[in-house]
C-alpha cells in the first residue's frame, strides 16, 4: 500500500482532470529524507515543459533538518522521470491544446520509491466551479435524505 505524502485537492475544483499518470522525480538525498518524514506542499505546484522534458515547478519539500549545510533548495524544479512516448503525448496536449500539467498526488510506493501522480487538466470557469458545487451540495443532501428514511 502506498503511503500519501501531500494531495492536491484544490485541483479537482479548479480543473477538469483527465489523462492521470504516475511520475518518478528526480530527488536528492536530503529531499527524499524529508518525504520520508512526510512533509512537502504540492498544492501551488505544477508541471512544465522545458525543452525535451517535463519538469515539477513549485513543489515545496522543506529542508531535512540533520542535514546541515548539506540541505537543499525547498522550491528547487524537479526533473520528472517518464517513458519518452510519456513525455511526447504530454508535450503534444499542452503546446496543441493549451492544457496544464498538474500534480495530484505525490507518495512513496511499496518499492519505497517517491512516486508522483500527474494529470492532463483544462481549467474550470466560474461557473463549472458554481455547478461543480451545487452538485456536490445535492449528493450530500441525497444521501442524507436517503439515510433518513431508509
Amino acid at each position: 500500500m502506498a503511503r500519501i505524502i501531500a494531495e492536491n485537492r484544490r485541483a479537482r475544483f479548479d480543473y477538469f482532470l483527465e489523462d492521470f499518470t504516475e511520475a518518478g522525480i528526480q530527488l536528492t538525498g536530503t529531499e527524499i529524507k524529508a518525504l520520508r518524514d512526510g512533509r512537502a506542499n504540492i498544492a501551488e505546484s505544477y508541471a512544465a515543459v522545458e525543452g525535451r522534458e517535463i519538469v515539477l515547478i513549485n513543489a515545496d519539500i522543506p529542508p531535512y533538518k540533520q542535514a546541515n549545510r548539506f540541505n537543499h533548495e525547498p522550491r528547487r524544479p524537479r526533473k520528472l522521470l517518464l517513458h519518452r512516448r510519456q513525455i511526447d503525448r504530454f508535450i503534444g496536449a499542452v503546446q496543441r491544446d493549451g492544457r496544464t500539467i498538474v500534480p495530484t498526488k505525490l507518495y512513496i510506493n511499496e518499492a519505497g520509491r517517491a512516486k508522483l501522480e500527474i494529470a492532463l487538466a483544462k481549467g474550470k470557469k466560474l461557473h463549472d466551479k458554481r455547478e461543480a458545487s451545487a452538485e456536490r451540495d445535492w449528493q450530500r443532501d441525497k444521501a442524507r435524505l436517503m439515510k433518513d428514511l431508509g
